[in-house]
């Protein structure tokens, strides 16, 4: 009785087994969804054509547009310092000046010894004048006329000589007040009135740099060396340089004034320079800033959000939308040629038409004649997300958020 029992039970479980194993499987979500069974959710967006700057972009460092050490000329004790650290200065505005008193006795010594000399060439000439006369009666020889004339010659470059010795006194004078070379700002002094400064210092004593307009130096890679030297043939380039940090702002705006002539064989890079107005004082000498140079402005080009562009062994491609959400909404994979991508739009050069929709989220999960569901995107209704779209609707251009480049 037991055995029999046991028989049942071990034929149950056997059997059981074999059901478990053998039973049909559901197919899986994602089968089901491609098979057209599901509609998939999607998000949409218009094909839209606008005029698109092309952009290359690199990393730049700022540059004064002068910096300039300030040094004495003459050596002397520093009387004063007449700015303040940081303060702004135009040309010409004193900053110190030296003790100048052993050159004003310079120029004075100077100037008493050509007024000996001047003297001495008056008398001079007036002798001249009475040997040319006696001279010319025979009451004297020519030899002493000729004699004088050239002691005349001899005063008049001494008086000459003299002139270059004020000259060069009252220049070394004028050094004992020290002045802004160039418009900017001065930064922090190296020497404090009441020393001795001479002229072989080489720190000297103060730098200015001129920080309106500024320079932006930065490097982009050689291949678009054709594009820059096009674009700066057709005219002056802008260039946006971003500032980094916590609190950008909108990018500063300037123009390409420099393209270097080598490219650096060890980086494979050619340097550029941009100039700015900085008017704002947002970019300073020596901070890093990222740069975009415009090289081109595509008219009225196909774009749509470069989240749409897929890729593939065949190269890039995306899904179109379909139908209308009362027959039924479905995608067609169509490979295109991307004329230009950044972070904001890509452009399609061809494949794809003004106002078709592509999709921009889903894609992942479709295949071509895929159905599709569309989720509504933040800020627009059901009815206005499921309605149809024609190929002339949806290519008016959307307003760029203030600050967007291009």
């Amino acid at each position: 009785m037991k055995g029999w029992i046991w028989t049942i039970l071990l034929l149950a479980a056997g059997g059981g087994g074999l059901w478990y194993y053998t039973r049909p499987l559901p197919p899986p979500a994602t089968d089901t969804a491609a098979r057209g069974r599901i509609p998939i959710p999607v998000v949409v967006a218009d094909a839209e054509t606008r005029d698109v700057a092309v952009y290359m972009d690199g990393l730049g460092t700022v540059q004064a547009s002068a910096n300039v050490t300030v040094k004495p000329m003459v050596d002397g004790p520093l009387l004063e310092m007449r700015f303040k650290e940081g303060q702004d200065v135009k040309a010409g505005d004193v900053l110190a000046r030296i003790d100048p008193r052993q050159y004003q006795a310079a120029l004075d010594q100077a100037a008493a010894k050509m007024r000996q000399d001047e003297a001495n060439l008056a008398n001079a000439r007036l002798d001249l004048l009475r040997y040319q006369k006696l001279a010319a009666t025979a009451y004297t020889s020519a030899q002493q006329a000729d004699t004088q004339k050239a002691l005349v010659a001899q005063l008049e470059a001494q008086v000459a000589q003299d002139l270059a010795v004020i000259d060069n006194a009252r220049t070394q004078l004028g050094y004992t007040t020290i002045v802004a070379p160039v418009d900017g700002r001065v930064g922090i002094r190296a020497v404090d009135a009441g020393n001795i400064v001479r002229a072989s210092d080489p720190s000297g004593l103060v730098v200015v740099t001129t920080l309106r307009p500024i320079n932006v130096q930065f490097t982009l890679p050689q291949q678009g060396l054709a594009a820059v030297s096009a674009a700066m043939a057709a005219g002056t380039p802008e260039v946006l340089a971003m500032v980094q940090g916590a609190e950008r702002g909108p990018p500063e705006r300037g123009v390409l004034t420099v393209l270097d002539n080598v490219v650096d064989p060890a980086t494979g890079t050619i340097k550029l320079k941009a100039t700015f107005a900085n008017a704002q004082l947002r970019l300073w000498p020596g901070a890093f800033v990222t740069v975009r140079l415009r090289v081109e402005t595509r008219k009225d080009a196909v774009v749509v959000p470069p989240v749409a562009v897929q890729r593939g062994p065949r190269g890039p491609y995306l899904f179109v939308l379909n139908g209308a959400a009362a027959t039924g909404l479905t995608v067609s994979r169509r490979n295109i040629t991307v004329g230009h991508e950044d972070l904001a739009v890509a452009v399609i050069a061809d494949g794809l038409k003004p106002g078709e929709r592509v999709i921009v989220d889903g894609a992942a999960r479709l295949s071509d004649g895929s159905k599709v569901s569309l989720v509504n995107p933040v800020g627009t209704s059901p009815a206005e997300d499921q309605a149809p779209r024609g190929p002339n609707q949806g290519n008016t251009a959307r307003p760029r958020r203030p600050g967007t480049p291009g």
